[in-house]
């Protein structure tokens, strides 16, 4: 019995296709890195209380941008100023589109582009779409943090984010339109 045991905690731990880690963020986060949260659970862990709807949220107490970004957009669920070009370029590197209201003059924009110099983090969720297959809010992937690259255009801008840490293959054929699957 004990054999079949170890055989089965053998079979299972072939089975795991990443780890989950703690990101270093510079205060309490119960938020790990690859799993699956909830808008709901992130604000929380955010201690945010408040309702929340867009898909940037910045958390000033905190000095962070969490970015919720969906993925696959249906024309019903989406107005056409929010169907952003989001995607993975290759497992560091991150194409995000902001709200169409951002320019790169813009306090928020500027605070993209300098957010090191200010001290501020970037958090990237992504999921593939709005809802699951049973009609239920799917969660997000937490990626992890991301540090700004480059930027073209103005209201939206699109930026180049490079995460700190590699998007596991897992993830990687959904977040990247350029992967035929």
């Amino acid at each position: 019995m004990c054999a079949e045991l170890v055989e089965l905690l053998q079979y299972n731990l072939d089975k795991i296709d990443f780890l989950d880690k703690p990101v270093a963020m510079g205060f309490d986060c119960p938020l790990d890195l690859y799993c699956s949260y909830t808008t709901k659970q992130t604000l929380i862990a955010m201690d945010y209380l408040k309702p929340f709807r867009e898909g940037v949220k910045y958390f000033a107490d905190k000095k962070v941008d969490a970015f919720f970004i969906t993925l696959n957009k249906a024309d019903k669920d989406y107005s056409p100023t929010t169907m952003y070009d989001d995607y993975s370029i290759n497992d560091t590197l991150f194409h995000w589109q902001s709200q169409s209201g951002t320019s790169d003059t813009s306090p928020t924009g500027q605070r993209y582009i300098n957010h090191k110099k200010l001290g501020t983090k970037v958090l990237l969720f992504v999921r593939e779409y709005k809802t699951d297959k049973k009609g239920n809010a799917s969660p997000y992937t937490f990626l992890g943090l991301a540090n700004f690259v480059s930027y073209e255009g103005s209201k939206p801008m699109n930026i180049v984010w490079k995460l700190e840490e590699p998007i596991p293959a897992k993830f990687l054929k959904k977040t990247n339109k350029l992967v035929s699957v």
